[in-house]
């Protein structure tokens, strides 16, 4: 294909991970107003953010999978007309069950998403060229992410529109990826011999990985890391993993080819993508909070003072992506990655309710670099590295332990802050003479900044400060274990035909072996 029949292919893909990425960010400011317009609980405010983390992490590996089975651009229209009609279910609802409801369908869309937008790459683009258009989908990424926040809370401050259009604004962006993927994405047919789905292993995995994420996202709030709850989520979700691996292990078609982990580069690409994960997804996360309630800002200003951060990450990934696909080289920019977001974790560990924004936006710029060297090109690694006709099964694997490792660390590190949070706001308090029982103490919920003492407000102003750096420094041993980990992979030479050519190379050699063995046979 050329340069303008690959743009031309992935406009759909485009506009696709632009719907993806707003769906888990445009209700972040709206779901204060959502819940209490529904009349809900703070725990259904959890499931409402959890259903969706859930189903698009659990389902990652299932659409991987079918990728590498039928067919890729009309999978991909099926997981948009999942999130069509998930978006419009949420949009529609009036209950905070429909709600959560929605919120599953429109995760397993977004999972679809997720995989499928890579794979495809992979099989357009070969390896070597596929550096360049990475930049690209770093640009939708940053997009999605400073502009949700933003849209969401115009939407909810707007009378005439309402939260409710925060998941209606997707709709039209999920129609037009439809229709640009029927117009401009070709990719010839691959007949295979037989396709068996592994139901049981896909089932298996699904409920395993989902009790193990219900479990890192609910233990602190809901319930003790040590209880009965851990232990019968954590029992239940290993069972069921080992019970997927004996399944996978003895399948004709695997749902993850347990087999493609021999190949090293998968192997140590994964765990660092795991560990990126953490580092990145569960440090970042608390950014927002650290902004409106340590710093005093809006949400819309908090929004905007992540742009350092989305910026750094938006050129390292176009320019080391343009360096990789001249050179053909490319390890070095996943060890800079890795350090320089090593050195970003640390810079931000030493912030507090003082740092300067100057200074602040500085170390976001370095997180943000590393990070963009990093995650992308861990997936062009393992892609290089893996026969085309598991392309799907590894990308997937890929994102669903990138996921896996946001959620863990959204989970552990949150509960880090809100004990180390209570810690500080009831020494502050108490050294001050100001009783702690209603104002700090273990209470979870974040305070209204707004209606509280002058005096109080700078203690909590305090606490979250030195709460998030703390956050910041538990996460940069997890960066360091990422660079170990990339240290120790093997560079080698970028193919140079795309993932289509390559599966039809391997189709071709397979037919051959076969006629050679009839012919020594007879």
């Amino acid at each position: 294909m050329t340069n303008r029949q690959i743009l031309q292919a992935m406009s759909g893909l485009m506009a696709g991970m632009f719907v993806a990425i707003l769906a888990g960010t445009v209700v972040a400011n709206a779901l204060p107003t959502i819940i209490a317009d529904l009349g809900a609980s703070q725990s259904s405010y959890t499931w409402v953010v959890t259903a969706e983390l859930l189903a698009m992490t659990a389902t990652v590996p299932l659409w991987g999978k079918l990728s590498d089975l039928f067919d890729k651009k009309l999978l991909l229209q099926l997981s948009l007309g999942m999130f069509v009609v998930g978006s419009l279910l949420a949009g529609f609802s009036h209950g905070v069950e429909l709600l959560i409801f929605s919120r599953v369908v429109q995760g397993i869309g977004a999972g679809g998403l997720t995989a499928l937008a890579q794979v495809v790459m992979a099989a357009i683009i070969p390896p070597r060229r596929l550096g360049k258009y990475a930049g690209i989908f770093g640009a939708v990424f940053a997009i999605g992410t400073v502009a949700g926040p933003l849209v969401g809370g115009v939407l909810v401050d707007t009378s005439w529109l309402g939260w409710r259009w925060c998941f209606f604004i997707g709709v039209p962006f999920a129609l037009l990826a439809i229709a640009l993927l029927q117009r401009t994405l070709r990719l010839p047919a691959v007949a295979r011999r037989e396709v068996k789905i592994d139901f049981l292993g896909a089932f298996l995995i699904v409920a395993g990985v989902c009790a193990l994420l219900i479990w890192v996202t609910l233990a602190g709030n809901e319930f003790d890391w040590a209880s009965w709850q851990t232990a019968a989520l954590t029992g239940a979700g290993v069972l069921l993993l080992v019970a997927a691996v004996f399944v996978e292990t003895r399948t004709a078609e695997p749902v993850i080819p347990l087999n493609i982990f021999r190949n090293r580069t998968v192997t140590l690409t994964t765990v660092a993508s795991l560990l990126v994960g953490v580092a990145m997804f569960g440090g970042t996360v608390f950014l927002s909070q650290y902004f409106q309630v340590s710093l005093g800002k809006s949400p819309t200003v908090a929004g905007l003072m992540s742009l350092p951060m989305i910026l750094g990450l938006l050129v390292s990934s176009t320019v080391a992506g343009q360096v990789i696909s001249k050179t053909g080289v490319w390890k070095r920019y996943l060890v800079a990655g890795a350090v320089i977001m090593t050195v970003g974790l640390g810079l931000l560990s030493t912030i507090d309710a003082g740092t300067s924004f100057t200074l602040l936006s500085v170390y976001m710029a370095v997180l943000g670099i590393g990070v963009g060297m990093l995650m992308q090109n861990l997936v062009l690694a393992a892609q290089n590295d893996v026969p085309a006709s598991e392309l799907g099964a590894a990308t997937s694997v890929l994102s669903f332990f990138r996921s896996m490792g946001g959620t863990i660390g959204t989970s552990v590190l949150g509960a880090i802050l809100a004990n180390r949070v209570a810690s500080e706001m009831t020494k502050g308090l108490d050294a001050a003479g100001i009783p702690s029982g209603g104002d700090g103490g273990g209470d979870s919920s974040v305070p209204d900044m707004s209606t509280l003492p002058e005096p109080v407000r700078q203690i909590v102003e305090h606490a979250y400060g030195v709460a998030t750096a703390d956050l910041f420094l538990v996460a940069t041993p997890c960066a360091l274990l990422a660079l170990l980990t990339v240290v120790f992979i093997k560079e080698k030479p970028l193919k140079t035909t795309s993932g289509m050519e390559r599966l039809a190379a391997e189709a071709g050699a397979a037919t051959e072996t076969e006629t050679d063995k009839t012919v020594v046979g007879s």
